[in-house]
């Protein structure tokens, strides 16, 4: 907070013109800098110096720059003046607000800083997770309306539950508000217990304490190397490859993953969560020749026996892939009514084999997808089939 008044007091010597310093003690406002609930009442008073000659009926106040009304003032003595503010609001930035004594002329004898605003309610929404077990960072939200308006410190405290002294992380440098982590001197195995304390000098509050173990809150990188090819010239299907977390290779746990994908000019994603641990999987359904953005992300379960869910990681970078254009789309035939008549069957049937492989082989079964190949490529098949006959008769 000292530095806080310090930049106060600095702005109001050097950013007024007509400033006399404060050196000569030619007035002193009481009280100095204070710290007030909202809504509070203050009197202070600015005290001039006798061999300055100055009445105190010829002073005047102003809050933030801007002249307080006469009728909020009292003349106490020939050298003192005060001035009444009822129901204060929050201070307007947390350096304070500048409350200034001036003589007739404009000239500032003394300032004080106010610093408004409100002791901080517990903090809540507490989150940890550990980035392959090599740190632990956690973060909360401020309690009640989340804003103090006064200089308020969080302090994040840990310890072993059985046996560990009481800890405060140091490195708060992460990207997130409201953050901390513990980057030394880690346990595996042992339970933590956590807790944060915010305090200002109206006030302090601790949150809740939450016990956890590291290894129930792993997250790890996204997986590597994720590629999207096709199918041969199965038009609807795409296929997803990708390598586990390099930084979890040498622990042991049961990968879990979950593949989304969304078109190329839709911002909708899709989302497989029956992949399960294995490292690729057929997208199946797709239109034909469309260019489709896919990612993949991990979530490590079971660390060395966990039973708890990890956490998921952050998605993969997104790759794209086009599907095959349809056949039928770019052959076509001339005889609109006989195409639609020869073909209305095969799209009915099409339609209904549709609607069982999405009920019944959604996701990466290998067997399901076999046999979902064989029926594309006998379908395909018969297609060119029908067409060649079609052109012949026409010829």
């Amino acid at each position: 907070m000292k530095g806080v008044l310090d930049i106060c007091l600095v702005f109001l010597m050097l950013h007024t013109p007509g400033v006399l310093s404060l050196s000569t003690h030619v007035a002193v406002i009481y009280p100095q800098d204070p710290v007030l609930r909202m809504g509070s009442t203050l009197t202070a008073s600015c005290w001039v110096h006798p061999d300055l000659g100055i009445h105190a009926s010829s002073l005047f106040w102003t809050l933030n720059g801007q002249p307080l009304p006469g009728s909020m003032y009292r003349v106490l003595s020939p050298t003192n003046l005060s001035v009444t503010l009822a129901g204060l609001n929050a201070s307007r930035q947390t350096s304070g607000d500048n409350l200034v004594c001036h003589n007739h002329k404009g000239h500032i004898l003394a300032g004080s800083c106010l610093y408004v605003g409100m002791p901080p309610e517990k903090p809540v929404n507490m989150t940890c997770w550990s980035r392959n077990t090599k740190d632990l960072t956690c973060s909360w939200a401020p309690g009640g309306k989340g804003e103090t308006n006064i200089s308020t410190q969080y302090t994040l405290k840990y310890k072993l539950r059985w046996y560990g002294k009481e800890k405060e992380c140091e490195d708060y440098t992460h990207t997130q508000p409201y953050s901390c982590s513990i980057t030394r001197d880690l346990h595996l195995f042992t339970p933590y217990e956590i807790w944060v304390e915010a305090s200002n000098q109206l006030g302090r509050a601790a949150s809740d304490v939450i016990t956890l173990d590291i290894l129930d809150v792993v997250t790890t990188d996204p997986p590597s190397g994720v590629s999207v090819s096709r199918v041969g010239q199965l038009e609807d299907q795409l296929s997803v490859r990708w390598e586990a977390p390099p930084a979890l290779k040498d622990f042991l746990f049961q990968a879990k993953y979950q593949i989304r994908y969304r078109l190329e000019d839709s911002q909708d994603w899709k989302v497989m969560d029956d992949v399960g641990n294995q490292t690729s999987c057929r997208l199946a359904g797709l239109r034909p020749g469309t260019v489709y953005f896919v990612q993949v992300r991990c979530n490590p379960v079971g660390i060395y026996g966990s039973r708890k869910a990890g956490i998921w990681s952050e998605w993969s970078h997104p790759t794209a892939a086009s599907t095959p254009h349809s056949e039928r789309l770019m052959s076509g035939s001339c005889d609109s009514k006989s195409s639609g008549d020869s073909n209305s069957t095969l799209r009915r049937e099409l339609k209904q084999f549709f609607g069982w492989v999405r009920k019944h082989a959604y996701g990466c079964s290998s067997m399901s997808m076999k046999l979902y190949d064989q029926w594309r490529v006998l379908m395909q098949k018969s297609h060119k089939t029908r067409n060649q006959v079609l052109q012949g008769d026409k010829s």
